[in-house]
């Protein structure tokens, strides 16, 4: 068993001992993505700490695009249940990353993979691979494709 998922265990007997109504829902809802991630494919196995950390990334993922889609719906109450949610799973995530580190890293990247040559957008690819193995889920891949395309552009 992985360390966060013992973690989030740990964690779901506080919280019922708390009566902490969102805390016990989204741990329980977090160990049964992280239980279903383990079962998926032809054979069950345990997950390592990185894709513990991916299954709860993309809870987080998840949660914030149904707080817009609610906060887009005018429904304040039920975005705001998600975004409570989020806080909760948020703990278990290392911290994300500003706008600035990933804009500096991009450019780092930009620099190495164009060279002397004059940065194109061929490099999109490239640089968006290298920029998300050193951002690893700690910052949204849509906002870092935006910040790439305009440092080719």
């Amino acid at each position: 068993m992985g360390a966060i998922k013992t973690q989030l265990k740990s964690d779901l007997v506080a919280a019922m001992k708390a009566h902490d109504e969102v805390g016990k829902s989204t741990i329980r809802m977090a160990i049964s993505a992280i239980q279903s991630e383990e079962v998926a494919g032809d054979q069950a196995r345990d997950l390592g700490a990185d894709e513990e950390l991916a299954v709860l990334a993309k809870q987080v993922s998840s949660r914030r695009d149904s707080a817009a889609a609610y906060r887009e719906g005018g429904r304040e109450e039920l975005a705001a249940g998600e975004e409570a949610e989020i806080a909760v799973l948020e703990k278990y995530l290392p911290a994300d990353l500003t706008v600035e580190e990933v804009t500096a890293i991009v450019t780092e990247e930009v620099a190495a993979a164009a060279g002397d040559a004059k940065p194109t957008m061929k490099l999109m690819g490239p640089v968006m691979k290298a920029v998300q193995a050193r951002t690893k889920g700690r910052f949204d891949g849509k906002e870092t494709s935006k910040i790439v395309r305009s440092a080719l552009s």
